[in-house]
């Protein structure tokens, strides 16, 4: 069950580079507008407050790699740690932006049902 969560971990870390690639370096493009739905009135106040969610995202998602590379290099009570850190975050985050905005629901969905599935995959894992 460790594999199967190292490697629905290492599927969330990639959503949220993708995620970073999006808010930090691709704000303006057209998969950003449509995924956020930022009006273009609003696009350069909010371009600052993006890059740097940006990052925090690209951030999680080299934590959980390193909790992957960790574990699988053996050293998994620090490896698991790591995954298990930076995919609950990632669930904490999604379920804060449920909860305080639940007309983004889809976004809230979206970026939390990989970690979901990773932490409990590797909580299982690690208890079995």
């Amino acid at each position: 069950m460790i594999v199967a969560g190292l490697i629905v971990t290492a599927l969330a870390a990639a959503l949220h580079v993708y995620i970073f690639w999006m808010e930090s370096l691709a704000w303006d493009g057209p998969q950003a507008r449509k995924t956020f739905g930022v009006p273009d009135s609003e696009r350069e106040a909010t371009r600052a407050f993006a890059f740097n969610q940006g990052f925090y995202n690209l951030f999680l998602a080299i934590a959980a790699i390193l909790g992957v590379i960790v574990t699988t290099a053996g050293a998994p009570a620090v490896g698991l740690t790591l995954a298990l850190t930076a995919t609950g975050s990632m669930l904490a985050a999604a379920l804060v932006l449920l909860l305080s905005s639940p007309d983004k629901r889809r976004a809230a969905v979206s970026q939390g049902t990989l970690p979901l599935l990773a932490v409990l995959a590797l909580v299982i894992g690690i208890l079995v």
